[in-house]
């Protein structure tokens, strides 16, 4: 168990390094009050921060990734193991395992993200938010992430495991089949758990509310269209990204033996 774990945490590191600026321009379009393209989102990035931008809060995911995807395929080996052998409900529960690991990440990066104007690092985010609400406002959030990153699991784990590589395919061929699974399997559960992902960032930036009533006022300002706020930079994050991380991980795998 210890190789997937290890393979786990490389894997998303090498996922993050690659696609973190879709992420920041998602945490910026979920909380603007107005609809905002991707187009729209780059400028309005750019004007204020320049190119760095984009890698605001870079170093609470870097330092978060790789125990929250050793986690997560750790934990997915073990249920799979121990509890289920179907990978859709494996994932699922090592998805929901997981906010346990990232939500305090996840909270410093929103309010990172979110607040051009916040002075200092992420460690002077970390100490404000406990000064205003204790450890626990560390955790702001945790329902909706957890309902997320059960559904997105879920959809990743599944997808995968239902679509193994053809028999006897040659390496190219079997890392191409990996990354399109991973890809269509990060996509589907990227548009599947959004709206609870635009309720995460709201509750965490300081909504003060719970899951639902927060998806219910996400409704009530903007409709449906109002809880797929940031939708296209997730998918262009999370979809290629998705597949990179089964790759990365079948690759290290591989070199561990």
């Amino acid at each position: 168990m210890y190789k997937s774990i290890l393979a786990g945490g490389v894997a998303g590191v090498a996922e993050i390094t690659c696609m973190y600026p879709t992420d920041v321009m998602k945490t910026r379009a979920q909380l603007s009050a107005e609809p905002l393209s991707m187009l729209q989102t780059s400028k309005m990035v750019l004007k204020e921060a320049g190119v760095m931008g984009f890698y605001r809060g870079i170093s609470i995911p870097i330092l978060a990734e790789a125990p929250k995807r050793a986690w997560k395929f750790g934990s997915k080996d073990f249920f799979s193991k121990n509890v289920t052998p179907n990978a859709a409900i494996a994932g699922a529960l090592a998805g929901s395992s997981e906010a346990i690991v990232n939500c305090p990440f996840e909270t410093i990066k929103v309010n990172l993200q979110a607040n051009p104007n916040l002075e200092g690092s992420a460690s002077a985010c970390y100490r404000m938010l406990v000064k205003e609400g204790g450890h626990m406002s560390l955790y702001r959030g945790f329902e909706a992430q957890a309902y997320r990153n059960c559904l997105w699991n879920g959809m990743y784990f599944g997808i995968i495991g239902h679509f193994p590589p053809p028999e006897g395919a040659d390496k190219k061929t079997t890392l191409l089949h990996k990354f399109s699974a991973g890809t269509m399997g990060s996509m589907m559960g990227t548009v599947a758990n959004t709206p609870f992902d635009v309720a995460k960032s709201r509750m965490q930036f300081g909504s003060g509310k719970a899951c639902i009533p927060t998806i219910m006022d996400i409704y009530a300002e903007g409709g449906a269209k109002a809880l797929y706020k940031g939708l296209g930079p997730r998918l262009v994050r999370l979809g290629p990204g998705g597949g990179i991380m089964i790759v990365a991980y079948d690759q290290m795998m591989a070199f561990l033996g």
